[in-house]
């Protein structure tokens, strides 16, 4: 079924140093180029890497990368433009990480962080300026806390704190620095109503002095009271 050669290949992610390995390559459907090509050692006969044509148009779209005959890493072509979009590194077979190229320009802009196997980090570049400006933090298999960078200054101004199980979080309360000082001087706080989370109040620090003086309340999800602290703030 395989045929059997020499190759000159890199045999590891990102290098570019030949390595002389054998070669066993299957074209099962008999066009003339190969499905997948399995490289190995030629001393120890260890395998090193596959590469594999997912959707048979002929080009490449999978390289793997083994070490010890454990999956080490991963190369995808997904959207079969003939440039990769999706880069995965294993331990012993264990996802580490994955980094993706979602709008297909070349840089990566989505990177996600596991640990024993479960998601525990997301960061996304939303806007394509090459800087992180959104990161999810995950814990026993759920979100539970999301840092944006709103208005595209490279600091973090807003951070959603979430509760729930996994697949099923709200959103409990929500923290904004609208003053760029680097601190949240907005609270809002959420309740769960009818599936949604509904906000119930509103907590403000309008005078920069680090103690809230603006309460609002609501009542599903509408103002029903307003109470200001400072009278200097009145009227609002």
């Amino acid at each position: 079924i395989f045929t059997e050669g020499t190759e000159e290949i890199a045999v590891s992610p990102g290098s570019t140093e030949q390595q002389t390995v054998l070669a066993r390559s299957l074209d099962a459907d008999e066009d003339g180029t190969p499905e997948e090509v399995r490289y190995f050692d030629p001393r120890a006969g260890g395998l090193l890497r596959i590469d594999r044509d997912r959707d048979y148009d002929g080009k490449i779209d999978e390289t793997s990368y083994y070490s010890g005959g454990s999956l080490v890493a991963r190369e995808l072509d997904e959207d079969s433009d003939g440039n990769l979009d999706l880069w995965e590194r294993y331990d012993d077979g264990v996802m580490l990480s994955q980094e993706v190229d979602r709008n297909a320009d070349g840089h990566r802009d989505a990177f996600y962080t596991y640990s024993a196997g479960s998601l525990v980090e997301e960061r996304h570049d939303t806007n394509d300026d090459g800087v992180i400006d959104r990161r999810i933090e995950y814990e026993a298999r759920r979100m539970v806390r999301a840092e944006e960078d709103r208005n595209s200054d490279s600091e973090i101004d807003q951070w959603t704190y979430y509760e729930g199980e996994s697949g099923e979080e709200w959103v409990v309360r929500v923290e904004r620095d609208g003053n760029n000082d680097g601190e949240p001087e907005t609270f809002e706080y959420y309740e769960q109503k009818d599936g949604d989370s509904v906000i119930a109040r509103r907590e403000e620090d309008v005078n920069g002095d680090g103690v809230a003086d603006v309460k609002s309340i609501y009542e599903n999800g509408k103002l029903v009271r307003r109470e200001i602290s400072d009278p200097a703030l009145v009227p609002l």
